[in-house]
């Protein structure tokens, strides 16, 4: 069957991931191949100090990508596109959306970038003995619980965007266990075969004092917080009224099946065939994170360092979460763009000509990146004590001030605070067995050297690295719907993966390369002494 054919059928899976930066969709065929995208793009506001984008721009953002997508499928095979086999919606994990018994959303979205939740974050990762990120949506709800907000009084449904989105969509209240665990915790059954929130702590969330003094009976997490559900699981089907939110032409048929919606961390998971135990892969965007699915419990706790969240089948994970990675260097990579536009009026040269160009320019710097120094805190960073940020570029008087030297340096630092978590997990002695990257930044050969030097393993990017989130997504979509014509979960999810999916992907592989390594760690050893310089800069600037 041609991809037309597939089309016309309605035997395509869709997959629709909500990211920092844009939001995109993909529609794959039965080789899971991708056959036709859209996107839309977008950027988070600082708005009376919280970080969040428009309700309106999160449904016109999904309604515009959805018809760019509907204009990909036109122009490449010339037919419309009025159904799918089955869909599934992602977005960046955590945060707060809350809402009233009408669906009226009660605050603005509170976003993971947030570092507004330091008190709650700490008193639940002490309570519950389990580090709970201050990005958690029980963090969020907790914290504005403790500031006594007024909405508080009004709230009946916690979402994460992810959620959110499908919820519209399906009318289903409902979440992927992965996206869930970055709710509350989470606990798997005994058969591994279902999971739900962990009820020894949602007894001892439900006991805190502030807690018990709302009235309200229906102020559980159970009936807050969606329902937690398996890969591969049917998470409802498209509704009358979702089609239309979807596709506002009305072109799109109701009734198809939809997956459970995950968080950006699962499908990124997904996408690197990285949820089998040992395994580890690394989403590198505007933000990084780095997943090792773990054989053992840590030894101990690491609040705001390492976060324990699962797999998309509800394996335990150890993540380390960083709320800034490229965002800086692309502004650094724009501003030289603009520079020589301006001095050659019909420059040519593309966008990503530039970042291949500057980046691959930045393997001739010196070892010590010329003396120079950068931190990429466009906000907060937890793991190195930082609530808010501030971008700096710093270098001594007799620094080596070349071009090389500092696209490393901006590279390099992008890295700097993951690295500062993952040593924890060095010293824990975790096994990884194997370490795939997707995102942005490994779009060029110097960043999946850079990468390999900072985690000290070999780092690997299959030929699916660059489709990211969206194509994960409809990964999942896929693995329900065969279970769904099976009748049963016939396969784990790293079977399928591992045999359907990724049989002959092809890979790309960066070995630790010992001078890369050891630039890396001159420059991570000034990073971390140069902290001080941020802390000043925070506080007075």
């Amino acid at each position: 069957m041609t991809n037309k054919e597939l089309i016309e059928s309605g035997n395509a899976i869709l997959g629709i991931e909500f990211g920092s930066t844009r939001i995109k969709a993909v529609l794959i065929n039965d080789k899971f191949e991708p056959i036709a995208n859209g996107s839309y793009t977008w950027e988070n506001t600082l708005d009376n100090g919280i970080w969040t984008y428009p309700l309106e721009q999160i449904h016109e953002g999904l309604q515009t990508c959805y018809a760019d997508l509907k204009k990909d499928v036109s122009e490449k095979f010339g037919v419309k596109l009025t159904k799918f086999k089955a869909g599934g919606i992602s977005a960046m994990m955590h945060g707060y959306l809350a809402f009233d018994k009408d669906d009226n959303l009660l605050v603005p979205f509170r976003t993971w970038r947030n570092t507004i939740t330091g008190e709650a974050s700490a008193k639940l990762s002490k309570i519950f003995n389990y580090p709970v990120p201050e990005r958690w949506s029980v963090s969020h709800l907790y914290q504005a619980v403790l500031n006594k907000e007024e909405h508080i009084s009004k709230l009946q449904n916690v979402y994460t965007l992810a959620a959110y989105i499908h919820y519209k969509l399906t009318g289903n209240k409902v979440i992927g266990v992965g996206d869930a665990s970055g709710m509350f915790p989470v606990i798997l059954s005994k058969d591994g075969k279902s999971a739900d929130y962990n009820p020894d702590f949602i007894e001892k969330f439900q006991n805190l004092p502030e807690i018990k003094a709302i009235s309200n009976s229906s102020f559980t997490i159970p009936n807050l917080f969606p329902k937690v559900l398996m890969a591969g699981e049917n998470a409802g089907t498209l509704t009358t009224n979702g089609a239309k939110f979807l596709d506002p032409t009305g072109e799109l048929e109701a009734g198809i099946p939809f997956c459970p919606p995950e968080g950006d961390a699962g499908t990124g998971m997904a996408a690197t065939n990285a949820v089998a135990v040992k395994t580890g892969n690394i989403s590198a965007g505007t933000s990084v994170f780095s997943m090792v699915v773990l054989e053992k419990d840590l030894a101990k706790v690491y609040p705001g360092i390492i976060d324990v969240v699962t797999t998309p089948d509800g394996r335990p994970v150890a993540m380390v979460h960083c709320n800034n990675c490229t965002g800086e260097h692309n502004y650094w990579v724009n501003l030289f763009k603009e520079i020589v536009d301006t001095l050659v009026p019909d420059n040519k040269v593309s966008a990503g000509d530039y970042y291949d160009k500057l980046i691959t320019k930045s393997l001739e710097a010196d070892k010590d990146c010329g003396g120079l120094l950068a931190y990429n805190y466009l906000s907060g960073e937890t793991i190195t004590g930082f609530n808010s940020g501030r971008p700096l570029f710093v270098r001594s008087e007799n620094a080596n001030f070349s071009i090389a030297n500092f696209m490393r340096t901006q590279m390099f630092t992008s890295l700097g605070a993951l690295r500062a978590g993952m040593n924890i997990l060095y010293d824990e002695g975790v096994p990884v067995e194997s370490m795939y990257g997707a995102g942005g930044y490994f779009k060029t050969e110097a960043g999946l050297k850079y990468m390999a030097a900072a985690m000290k393993c070999t780092v690997s990017a299959m030929e699916t690295a660059g489709e990211g989130g969206p194509w994960g997504m409809a990964i999942l979509a896929a693995y329900a719907a065969k279970n769904a014509e099976c009748g049963i979960r016939n396969e784990e999810l790293a079977e399928f993966l591992n045999k359907e999916v990724f049989g002959g992907c092809k890979t790309v592989s960066a070995k630790a390369e010992a001078d890369l390594v050891d630039s890396f760690n001159i420059f991570f050893e000034r990073y971390m002494k140069g902290l001080a310089i941020e802390k000043a800069a925070v506080e007075n600037l």
